[in-house]
């Protein structure tokens, strides 16, 4: 007797201890009984919040689902454009169980089964945006367009995994490497032919600068030509006058000052050496005694 009420207080004691259980903070929790998520009057799945709860032992199991929010992005995505040119995009999805019943049904509360259903969503979504769209009018500043839009459309389908999408961003968008090397290449070939332009007008800009300088200098130095001659005959014509007033006042001292100035400018040395006729007019004041008045 006493080993038979052992037995039914061990029993009892199980029975007690399974009929308990614990939710965790962050997650919830839903029962199952004979394969059936349990639920309440008005026929809605029952969630149990963080804490302690009883079910009925060996007839319900309880799921326990995270109801955290969760990040999704893993590695990068192919996507083609408008103009029919691939581009990987990296991106991430915010997301968290909006309805833990379809959540359940839908993927069996296996997390990864849902990150893959979810992905497919988010992916068609991308899909779809960036194929009605060039990439000049990604990069240049749809890209928040292009995110909202997504997330609408992943929403929906979403919806029948019993998850809400909170999120959808683009972290970065790459070309292939095969696309980057022949954009690069067409690039470098746009700039090259842009710098010979530049250098090209650049060299024009040159000659004609240069030649505008050098028909101003051309100008300057005739203008310089002229002004020269001009003052030189007119120092000429001055110095001719001053020498005929002088002449007409007195020829015979006008002459015998020019031939000092001649006897000046023939022996400035003494190595200066002159032949000539003693008779001949050069010398004519050197054989006066005097001269004349």
């Amino acid at each position: 007797m006493k080993n038979l009420v052992i037995a039914i207080a061990a029993l009892v004691g199980i029975a007690v201890v399974s009929s308990v259980f614990v939710v965790p903070e962050g997650e919830r929790g839903i029962v199952i009984r004979f394969g059936k998520i349990q639920r309440d009057a008005q026929d809605a799945v029952t969630v149990f919040e963080p804490g302690l709860h009883f079910k009925v032992p060996l007839i319900e199991t309880v799921r326990l689902l995270d109801a955290r929010v969760q990040t999704l992005g893993e590695g990068s995505d192919r996507f083609v454009t408008a103009e029919k040119k691939d581009l990987l995009v990296d991106s991430y999805v915010k997301w968290r169980i909006a309805d833990f019943g379809k959540y359940f049904l839908s993927t069996g509360g296996n997390l990864n089964q849902a990150e893959t259903l979810l992905k497919q969503y988010i992916n068609n979504g991308l899909r779809t945006e960036f194929g009605s769209r060039t990439i000049q009018e990604i990069v240049s500043g749809e890209r928040t367009q292009l995110m909202v839009r997504a997330m609408a459309q992943a929403a929906e389908g979403a919806q029948e995994l019993g998850i809400e999408i909170l999120d959808v961003r683009v972290k970065k968008i790459n070309l292939p490497d095969e696309i980057s090397t022949s954009i690069f290449q067409r690039m470098r070939a746009e700039r090259a032919a842009v710098a010979k332009e530049h250098r090209s007008r650049g060299m024009e800009q040159s000659e004609i600068i240069r030649a505008d300088v050098d028909a101003r200098v051309t100008v300057m130095v005739a203008d310089a030509e002229r002004n020269s001659r001009t003052v030189r005959g007119e120092g000429d014509a001055s110095a001719a006058k001053i020498y005929a007033d002088a002449y007409n006042k007195n020829a015979e001292f006008f002459s015998f000052v020019r031939s000092l100035d001649a006897y000046k400018n023939s022996f400035q040395n003494k190595n200066d050496v002159l032949v000539i006729q003693p008779d001949n007019d050069f010398f004519k004041y050197m054989k006066s005694d005097k001269v004349q008045n």
